[in-house]
């Protein structure tokens, strides 16, 4: 298996907004067509933080795993859920456009 771990930095001003957006239509959306593992939202809780300072941005304020059972499934589940019109419309109401993310990073771990 192959767990793909997703951050964002999504802007602070619209996060209220975006935790409704996300638990409304595109959180459903994302568990019918992908295998989520989980979808997460900051707690407001402080990062702990040791070694090397972070950026301007700090922590990400959404993180979400899929688990996958090879980079080939990824790379056609993932592109035909994102560009279907169901998620087109659902992305269209995201808080502030696309703007809204400040960051997107995707990293891809195996289990050990």
């Amino acid at each position: 298996m192959l767990y793909e771990i997703r951050n964002y930095h999504f802007n602070p001003e619209l996060f209220e907004d975006y935790k409704t957006w996300a638990r409304n239509e595109a959180g459903p959306y994302l568990r019918d067509n992908l295998d989520i593992v989980g979808f997460w939202v900051d707690s407001g809780i402080p990062a702990e933080i040791n070694g090397e300072p972070m950026d301007a941005l700090g922590s990400a304020n959404i993180t979400w795993i899929i688990r996958w059972e090879d980079m080939a499934q990824r790379e056609s589940q993932f592109e035909a859920t994102l560009t279907s019109p169901e998620w087109t419309d659902i992305f269209s109401r995201v808080p502030g456009g696309i703007d809204s993310y400040r960051r997107r990073e995707a990293k891809f771990f195996e289990e050990l």
